[in-house]
């Protein structure tokens, strides 16, 4: 009997749309729960859709569970992993699918989950919440300057500064604690069509601020599948390029180290994950790894068959081929239209996958309409009701 997959995404990124493929590849069925805006809503790998409405995004993901009724449960970014913890009536199943619900207060936020990975023997930065401006001197004077400061709930490299001075710090703490006025919320929800903003407009909250000792150098990541907290496979990396200050990477080389083994191994079992995950590094000029974020989540990168195929991993069946045997990956849609790299570097464009390639693309590919165009990738999905956005299907 093929198992049932249920991807969660609240937000527009194709992480979800390219574990549509992988999953589907490898025999599942694959079901899934987005906005309007998803990417994913114009896969030929799409099985069925349901609604993610924002302003009930609790009920959106409970129906989509109760009607699912999923082997797997797949949260694509970090809003719909605190969201599928928060719903403890179904929390036999989550378990099952992300290890213990009660865990994720704990993963969720920045300075306990480094506290924890560092009881575990785990190389990471120290790190430490500040509840308010009166507190931040004696927060950075043990921190120690310079810092990264970063909001607990964000994510994209949003949220992050870092600072060289304890000025440059309480402006800083002022900005990412928030909460932004209620008339710039009502701008973000024009410009960026993005309903999350209107309830922070309604119900705003202030965020929790995180100091962190600056590690310099290079940043790196691994992607993992657990099942129970027993790692089914892993995949390291190293970032070569990214976007802005801390923005997603767009160039990655994948690596072997050890000390990222070791990390994946005491935080997947410490916490009792399920499911695939992500670590983010940083590398010193030693070549030392230090953790400074959990993600419990899908990644960008965990679709890739490479070293290890992560969706065979977590399903139990035989892994892909390699999609390449090229160290460095040119990582989608960052990298659109990235024809002066160099032939060493793989570009992971979806190219089966021609409707999510026209979606994210427009006329930066021509080839996406070729291929769009062409009858043999078409597929019929049954959308019971759900209908993509006008002009992306």
């Amino acid at each position: 009997m093929k198992k049932k997959v249920l991807l969660v995404t609240t937000v527009p990124y194709s992480s979800a749309a390219r574990l549509a493929g992988a999953f589907s590849a490898l025999g599942a069925t694959v079901e899934a729960v987005f906005p309007r805006e998803a990417p994913i809503a114009v896969s030929r790998y799409l099985d069925r859709a349901y609604r993610y409405r924002p302003l009930a995004s609790e009920e959106s993901l409970a129906d989509a569970l109760r009607t699912a009724e999923p082997d797997f449960v797949i949260p694509c970014d970090d809003r719909a992993a605190a969201l599928l913890a928060g719903l403890t009536a179904f929390a036999p199943r989550l378990e099952r699918c992300l290890g213990p619900l009660a865990a994720y207060r704990v993963l969720m936020a920045r300075a306990p989950s480094m506290a924890v990975a560092r009881e575990e023997g785990v190389v990471a930065p120290l790190t430490r919440a500040v509840d308010s401006l009166a507190a931040l001197p004696e927060a950075l004077h043990e921190v120690g300057l310079p810092c990264v400061m970063k909001a607990d709930f964000s994510w994209g490299g949003a949220g992050v500064k870092f600072v060289c001075s304890a000025d440059e710090a309480r402006r800083a703490f002022v900005k990412l604690q928030g909460p932004p006025s209620r008339l710039r919320s009502l701008v973000r929800v024009v410009k960026r069509r993005d309903l999350h903003f209107l309830d922070a407009a309604r119900n705003p909250v202030k965020a929790t601020v995180n100091l962190q000792a600056f590690v310099p150098g290079k940043p790196a990541t691994s992607v993992f599948a657990a099942e129970d907290g027993k790692v089914l496979a892993a995949q390291h990396m190293d970032v070569v390029t990214w976007q802005g200050d801390a923005g997603p990477a767009t160039v990655m080389a994948r690596v072997s180290d050890p000390v990222m083994d070791d990390a994946v191994a005491k935080i997947a079992a410490r916490f009792r994950l399920s499911g695939l995950h992500g670590l983010d590094f940083v590398r010193d000029a030693a070549g030392l790894p230090h953790l400074i974020e959990i993600n419990p989540r899908a990644t960008q990168i965990c679709h890739l068959p490479l070293d290890a195929d992560l969706p065979a991993a977590l399903l139990g069946v035989p892994g892909r081929l390699p999609v390449t045997d090229r160290k460095q990956i040119a990582l989608f849609p960052q990298l659109l239209t990235a024809d002066a790299l160099p032939p060493h570097i793989f570009r992971d464009i979806p190219w089966d996958d021609p409707r999510v390639l026209r979606f994210q693309s427009g006329e930066a590919l021509p080839e996406a309409a070729e291929l769009e165009a062409i009858a043999e990738f078409d597929r019929p999905v049954r959308r019971f009701g759900y209908r993509p956005p006008a002009g992306n299907r």
